[in-house]
């Protein structure tokens, strides 16, 4: 799943190729995407884009007076074109959500361009048309963005002391704390060496330091490593530069033990026991009672 530093390297890459450019083509391909009707998405056509940005997970496109907001979810994708195909997009069972055609002129078919694609069979890529952000219910509900200046220690303790569940949940709350998602927590808590189940309200001050130095560090850092490359290279530089999640079995870069696995029903974390839970394994809740 894109989290915040491909999602910021998604709306900088956007920003600087179509900031200025019209929609001159808007082709849903995906209607269970699109979750709003008013404004409707063919008004995007003609109109010009100032700028591309990102709020959470959330990337949105300003299109003059609107805003089109992209929830990538678990498979969704950006593909850029230096030219769009020429081939209208249509609805189907295929990959294809959206595809989007820009020009400085309108009357050229052949500009530069972009397709909102979804692998798998669960599609939750999410589409709306507004005038405001704030019309999006889940961007309104977002929490103080991960690498924002004012996240300090002690904005993160007031989170984390009202916080009902783990650490790990805490992180991936996109009400609570907004950007990091699975991989990006398994990092950081690898990085502050922090069991992912830890009770999120039990930590303490040095602790709460530690783990608000190892976000801003793991964070910054992914930025800058995705900023400036393109769509197609992103998810393969993000999974080069994990250090723990996706990485069940390999030895942990930090101290050579084995990095272990948790699954769930749809999802798994990945930890090292050496390094965060004092040698002790976490069982697998799909076999076990879980171990602290």
């Amino acid at each position: 799943m894109p989290e915040l530093p491909e999602v910021e390297a998604l709306a900088r890459f956007l920003d600087a190729r179509i900031a200025g450019r019209r929609i001159g083509r808007c082709e849903l391909a995906s209607f269970a995407a699109l979750k709003t009707v008013d404004p409707p998405i063919k008004a995007l056509i003609g109109r010009p884009v100032t700028g591309c940005g990102r709020r959470g997970k959330f990337l949105f496109v300003e299109v003059d007076d609107l805003r089109l907001v992209i929830h990538l979810s678990r498979g969704g994708w950006v593909r850029w074109y230096d030219s769009v195909p020429a081939a209208r997009a249509r609805p189907t069972r295929g990959p294809l959500a959206l595809r989007l055609g820009l020009s400085a002129d309108l009357g050229r078919p052949d500009g530069p361009g972009l397709d909102l694609t979804e692998a798998g069979t669960q599609k939750r890529l999410a589409l709306w048309v507004v005038r405001d952000l704030t019309e999006v219910p889940a961007v309104a509900g977002l929490g103080p963005d991960a690498l924002r200046p004012g996240l300090d220690t002690a904005a993160l303790a007031r989170i984390l002391t009202a916080a009902p569940g783990t650490i790990k949940s805490a992180l991936t709350t996109q009400s609570l704390i907004a950007g990091i998602g699975n991989a990006y927590s398994d990092e950081i808590l690898h990085a502050c060496r922090l069991s992912p189940f830890r009770p999120a309200r039990s930590m303490s001050g040095p602790e709460t330091d530690a783990l608000r130095i190892a976000l801003a560090t793991v964070l910054g850092e992914a930025v800058e490593r995705a900023v400036g490359r393109s769509p197609a290279e992103l998810t393969d530089g993000k999974r080069r530069a994990l250090r723990v999640h996706g990485r069940a079995g390999q030895a942990c870069p930090a101290c050579g033990d084995v990095v272990r696995s948790v699954s769930f029903a749809t999802r798994s974390l990945q930890y090292c026991a050496t390094c965060q839970t004092h040698g002790t394994p976490l069982a697998d809740r799909r076999l076990s009672r879980l171990l602290r």
